[in-house]
This record gives structure tokens, sequence and C-alpha cells, in this order.
């Protein structure tokens, strides 16, 4: 997906000048300015909590700044809300979708940008957008609700939708997140011709590669500050990764390939429902082996979750066996299942992994604090719980002043080696893992990635659920694919070509890949 980058216009459509927003005890706009020219697409790259989203509000309308101004096409601007914003030409596609899933792409679209009254009518909005789906070579059927569209072609009704709406400025917040390789491939061609036509882009990511694929300019956040502006042509990914965290930062670890063992874990014909009683899992199945770490892609929302959930014993299954070395671990509790050796890391550190009004060290023992190791009676041993958790502090690195830190003030990267430490204290046999290094710097990504390969190393069979191939191309030694909530094939590691998996992504699998054994 190289770039073919034209020159933007020096002229600035939009001036951001000593932006601040504080929320409550977070400062997480600090003094930003920067422009953006006309015609050019300009990145905003940075990690979870770098502030990007943050800004990109304030440029919406969606969020007051506390300080600074904004100069759109050569006025100052004031955005109290973001009808203000979208009246003057800026149009935002966010990570979560603002569509009506009863309407179809037209009747959302309509909604979504007259104001007034009835300026426009349903014919003319039809013709419009089947003229700019047409420009763009998109497959997108405008007249059926959009509930029966593809993730991806959804978003491209929110794109119309702003393009419509006469955006001059159009702010994508992680686009990719929901696209295939291929969509994401179709989508830069697209960008990059918006602007040769004039349009200017604000691109949100914290996916380097991305970056230097399709951006002009990069503006780097960290922890709220502008780090750096810098043309694309002038850097590169290792450049832009030391700016984003400060320091030099390896991005592949050293996987050495291990022949794996006897099979581990066998999921055999799961079926279960999501938190809305719909069937998420149709008939799952697949095998893990000691000493394999096997991949499980796909986009996100085809049933990633409720397979985690199940393996972990916190969703019921509908039907099916997950046996681990022969015993079906199928509808017992977590406890029981973690007790038998199989442990998780959910994806939602937040949510699910930790309860975070608790300190550090009650962190590291839940779901342990019965044990005898932890408490005699109803009486927690403290001497060896400080013991324990100051080992584990140490061991993972986690960034702490004490054990009895409340984990609420943590950084992301030390709420994850939290969470990683209780788990694999246990030293399970198999250990399934939920996007492990989402919303990660470079530099923790590094260090969980390694920790997995020991894990692996000791013996154990990991089961590693990535929305990022990179990652999974990486470490795994074979890569399933799950599509509408089952698993249509599988790919050797060694082997396996982004564009075959994205095809298994896609659901077109007919001759791409094998099915699993």
């Amino acid at each position: 997906m190289a770039n073919s980058r034209s020159p933007a216009s020096s002229e600035a459509l939009l001036s951001i000048e000593h932006l601040t927003k504080r929320f409550p005890q977070v400062l997480a706009n600090d003094d930003i300015s920067f422009e953006v020219r006309r015609g050019e697409i300009c990145c905003l790259l940075g990690e979870n909590g770098a502030g990007k989203s943050t800004l990109a509000e304030m440029l919406y309308g969606a969020s007051e700044p506390d300080a600074g101004r904004i100069r759109f096409d050569g006025r100052p601007a004031a955005f109290a809300s973001p009808r203000d914003a979208i009246d003057v030409g800026i149009g935002m596609v966010h990570q979560h979708f603002a569509l009506i899933p009863t309407l179809t792409a037209v009747e959302n679209v309509f909604i979504g940008t007259r104001s007034g009254g009835l300026l426009l009518d349903l014919n003319q909005t039809r013709r419009r957008l089947e003229e700019l789906r047409d420009s763009y070579q998109i497959e997108l059927d405008l007249g059926v609700p959009v509930s029966e569209l593809s993730v991806g072609q959804q978003q491209w009704v929110e794109i119309l939708k702003a393009l419509h709406g006469g955006a001059k400025l159009l702010i994508l917040d992680e686009p990719t997140a929901v696209l295939t390789p291929q969509e994401t491939g179709k989508l830069f061609a697209n960008l990059r011709r918006m602007r040769d036509d004039g349009l200017s882009i604000i691109f949100i990511t914290h996916k380097l590669h991305e970056v230097m694929a399709v951006s002009d300019r990069v503006i780097v956040l960290r922890l709220g500050k502008l780090v750096n502006a810098i043309e694309t042509d002038a850097t590169t990914r290792e450049q832009l990764a030391r700016i984003m965290v400060g320091r030099e930062v390896v991005f592949r670890v050293d996987n050495r390939r291990m022949e794996p063992g006897e099979v581990l874990l066998e999921v055999k014909g799961v079926h279960a429902v999501n938190d809305k009683g719909r069937e998420a899992l149709h008939g799952v199945g697949l095998t893990l082996r000691r000493g394999e770490i096997l991949g499980l892609a796909g986009v996100s929302g085809n049933g990633q979750r409720e397979l985690f959930d199940v393996l972990v014993g916190v969703r019921p299954t509908a039907a099916g066996e997950i046996l681990l070395e022969g015993r079906n671990l199928a509808n017992r509790s977590s406890t029981y299942v973690a007790e038998q050796g199989l442990c998780g890391v959910p994806e939602d550190r937040v949510r699910q992994g930790l309860v975070m009004d608790f300190r550090v060290d009650e962190n590291l023992i839940l779901g342990r604090h019965r044990d005898s190791r932890f408490s005699r009676g109803w009486l927690l041993r403290r001497r060896e719980i400080d013991a324990f958790a100051r080992r584990m502090i140490d061991d993972y690195e986690i960034a702490t002043p004490t054990a009895g830190q409340v984990v609420r003030v943590l950084s992301g990267g030390n709420l994850q080696k939290v969470v990683m430490a209780r788990e694999l204290a246990r030293e399970p046999k198999c250990l399934i893992v939920s996007q492990p290094t989402r919303g990660l710097d470079v530099g923790a990504t590094e260090y969980v990635r390694r920790r997995l390969l020991e894990e692996r190393d000791r013996g154990a069979g990991i089961l590693l659920i990535s929305e990022d191939l990179d990652e999974i191309l990486n470490l795994a030694t074979r890569i399933a694919v799950m599509f509408k909530g089952q698993i249509v094939g599988v790919l050797d590691a060694e082997e396996a070509t982004v564009e075959a998996i994205g095809l298994l992504m896609a659901g077109v699998h007919h001759g791409a890949a094998g099915r699993l054994q």
C-alpha cells in the first residue's frame, strides 16, 4: 500500500492555536498548536491515552476547549455542537458509527445532513450518493437497511454522509480497526483520490505502518502534548516509534519456531449466544497443542469475544465440548476452569480483568484469595500476599510505587502487566489471550509479546485472539480465521500471506486455506 504523495497547498485550511482540554485529574490536551493544509492527509499519531480522540472531538464540536482557539478556512471558529462543525465543512467518522440500523444508507444520510427543513428530498440524496459511490468504486447497496451491510460498508456510509454534507476536512478516528487488509487498501487508495481532489483529511491512528502508507505529514502526540510534526517522506517507522515513546523500539521479537507437542485443547461444535441472545458461535471447532501459539484472526464482531468468554467459563455454551486434556470444561465455572489449568487474559482489562478500586496486590490474587497460600479461613495472610506481589512487580516490571497502590492510577501497559502476572503465576497449561497489546505503547507491546513466547517455550498452549495481523504473523505457528461465528480456515504461519488471511476474514475461503483438523 505504497503512498503516491502529491504536494499539498501551503495554505492552511485548519489552524489550531494553543488548544488545551482538562478533565478531572487528567490534562488530555496540553497547549497544542499545528496546521492542516488544503489537500493533504495528516496523520494524528499516538498511543491510546495520548489525547488524539479528545483533540478530534474539539475540532468536531463535540467538546469545547478550555483554552486556545481554532481557525477554519481563514475564519475564527467556535463550535457549540457537531452541527456547527458540519455547517462550516468539517466531517468526522467515529470508531462507533452513528447510524440507525433499520434505515437505508440514503435515509441515514438524508437525516444526518439536512437542516433547516426539507431542503433536500430523498431522490436528490440518492442521486448524489450514487455519484459518490460510483466515483470511488465502492460496492454498496444504498437501498437496504444498514444493519444488512458489513461493518466496512457501514463505514463507507459514514464517509459518504460527510462528503455529501460538503466536508472540506474529513476526520477519521481509527478507521481500519473494522476492516480487512483488502478493505484497508481500498480505503487508502480512495483517501488519496479524495486528497488529490482537494479534500483535507485527519487520519487518527496508532499503527505506524498505516502512517507510512497513507499520510503526507505526521503530528505525534504523547501524553497530551504535541512532540513533533514531520513530513512523512522525511521520517521512518523506527524514528516515529522513538518519537512516540521516547526510546528505541524493537518491532519484531525473536521468535524461534518450535515443534508443538500433543493436542492439549479441543473445541468441538461449540454454539453460544451473545449478550443480546442471538447465536454468535455456530459450531466452532479448533485444536491447540502444547508449546504452540495458535493465532485467531478476524474482523471485530465475528464471535471472538464470545469464544473467549466460553473458553474461560464466563459464558455458557448452548452445545458442544471444550476438552482440556480430555476433560470437558463446557459450562463449568471460571474458578473450576482456571483450577484445571486454563486461564485467560481478556481484551478489556479495565472492565473484565481488574477491580479498578482495588490495590495492585489485591488484583494480583483475584480468584486465588481463598487459596491456603494467601488466606487462613476468613483472614488474609498479608505477609505472604505482600511477598508474592513484590515478586510479581519485580518479575513483570510493573511500574508502581508500592504493592498497595490502587490500580486505577496505573498506565494501560502496567494494567496489562498486572493481569498477565496474575494469570501466568498459575503456570497455566493453556492460556487464552484476547487483544493482549491493544492500546499499549510499542515498548509495552514488545514486553507482552516476549512474555507470550516465554510461556510457549515453557510448554503452554496459547490461543492468541488478535485483530493485529502483524502480531499474529510474528507470534503464531498456525493462524485460524473467524467469520460470522465460525472457523472458516487455517493457515500455516510461515506460508500465510496478509492477502490470504484477508480473504478468509471477508468470508472468501474457497481454496484460500484448509479446514482446521
